[in-house]
């Protein structure tokens, strides 16, 4: 994975995440909505197979690398805690 910031503003930011697909893209894009700081976060995807997805976060005015990161944070706690309930039910 690869990422490059193409533009970037005190309230917005477009992103490429190249090598990635929808899964990550999706999920992320769920998490930053949830975020009350964001008021849009979208990503474009021309063609699966022959581009990477830009993501598009735009903010009230927090820092969008900021709310950016508090997400994948937000995720990753997620995935921690599906983890762990996962592991206690196939575990019983």
């Amino acid at each position: 994975m690869e990422l490059k910031i193409i533009d970037k503003t005190d309230d917005e930011m477009h992103i490429e995440i190249i090598g990635e697909t929808h899964t990550l893209l999706n999920m992320l894009k769920s998490v930053l909505l949830d975020d009350n700081r964001v008021q849009i976060a979208t990503y474009d995807m021309k063609h699966v197979s022959i581009s990477d997805p830009v993501l598009f976060v735009k903010t009230d005015g927090t820092d969008p690398i900021d709310v950016v990161k508090d997400a994948l944070k937000n995720l990753v706690s997620q995935c921690d805690e599906f983890i762990s309930v996962f592991t206690g039910a196939v575990n019983a």
